[in-house]
């Protein structure tokens, strides 16, 4: 059985790498496809996935995004045409979603973002299956004209995937067993030149270039309550911000000269995590990553999303909508200690409870291929 995957950003690495060594170890013929994207290209790097580099990102704007998805369809539609998959894998990839349809193959997709609007509506229609968490409503994705009896929900969260195994190996942590706590890694900071004797907050930037994002308008910028943490808590902490494009690093470069870190490498998520104190989101998987790693975590994301809203409700993320908010939290993360071991432990439990998705997908695709 042949599979095609097509992986689009570094969360796909993250989350579908496991499947595809499983499924090669079981004898599946893969072939995994992105586009030249800077934090994918260099993670894929890092994580020693071999990506067979299709198309470019298309940008901000919107001529842009709509030339070179098309473009990249007609090359895919030609490799892929001669590779003839059974089975096509994505994270509602508008292009895999207009090659499988257009040649007749069954494709597989994961979305947790239905606030996305723009990719749904081109991905969501042609999907054989939808996998899901179930934190986000099934009429959330029926809107967009999948029927219920498409969906396959999982109750767990995409990080889940990645933070209960090794992502270099492929073995997932029996229910129960404890992510064992990390210490510093005081080699690592060095070469990201970061004090480890003083706390750090990371900061990761909004999808500006997003279709859900750009060109909005919005009360509270999430980059005045970067400006705030950085005038405010740089003196005593290192604040450590995380863009997703070349021009966000050369912005902030300017804007906080010899005040925050702005990271120019893309770098492991994960162990980047679990060498700080306290992680603010601007919306996307990292949030998730945090909150399930027990980090303090702040949204000041300018829209809603299900799975932020869900982390919440069950205690592990906290928003903040002002500076006033965001001031009040970061002294009380930073000041009681006590606090944040209860978050610690509570994000064990929750993230020892959740289903993984790689496991329900490699059930899914089994059952088929006995067909």
């Amino acid at each position: 059985m042949k599979i095609w995957f097509d992986i689009l950003t570094p969360k796909q690495i993250m989350f579908f790498k496991p499947a595809i060594i499983l499924l090669q170890k079981q004898g599946y013929e893969v072939l995994c496809t992105s586009r030249n994207y800077r934090e994918a290209n260099e993670l894929s790097r890092l994580m020693g996935l071999n990506l067979l580099m299709i198309g470019n990102h298309g940008g901000s704007d919107l001529f842009d995004k709509l030339f070179q998805s098309s473009k990249r369809i007609m090359e895919l539609a030609k490799i892929i045409s001669k590779f003839s998959p059974n089975l096509v894998i994505s994270f509602s990839s508008p292009e895999a979603s207009r090659v499988s349809f257009g040649l007749g193959i069954n494709h597989i997709g994961f979305n947790d973002s239905p606030h996305a609007e723009a990719v749904a509506r081109l991905t969501i229609p042609l999907l054989t299956k939808l996998f899901s968490p179930s934190a986000i409503p099934i009429s959330a994705w029926k809107r967009y004209g999948i029927s219920s009896k498409q969906i396959i929900r999982y109750k767990g969260l995409d990080p889940v995937a990645w933070l209960s195994r090794d992502i270099h190996e492929t073995t997932f942590r029996p229910q129960g067993r404890k992510r064992p706590r990390v210490d510093k890694d005081f080699e690592f900071l060095k070469e990201l030149k970061i004090d480890p004797s003083r706390k750090s907050i990371l900061i990761r930037l909004e999808e500006s270039k997003a279709a859900y994002i750009s060109n909005k308008h919005f009360r509270v910028r999430p980059l005045d309550l970067v400006d705030y943490v950085v005038n405010n808590f740089a003196a005593n902490n290192n604040i450590i911000i995380l863009c997703r494009y070349p021009d966000q690093i050369t912005e902030m470069s300017k804007r906080f000269r010899n005040t925050a870190i702005v990271l120019r490498q893309v770098v492991d998520g994960v162990k980047l995590l679990n060498n700080i104190d306290i992680f603010i989101g601007a919306g996307g998987t990292m949030t998730a990553e945090s909150a399930l790693l027990g980090k303090p975590t702040i949204s000041i994301a300018p829209i809603q999303f299900y799975i932020d809203d869900y982390l919440k409700k069950i205690g592990l993320v906290v928003q903040a909508s002002s500076p006033v908010q965001i001031d009040k939290l970061l002294k009380s993360f930073l000041n009681d200690e006590q606090k944040c071991i209860l978050i610690r432990n509570r994000a064990t439990r929750i993230l020892n409870k959740m289903e993984d998705p790689i496991e329900k997908l490699l059930t899914y695709v089994s059952t088929i291929n006995k067909k």
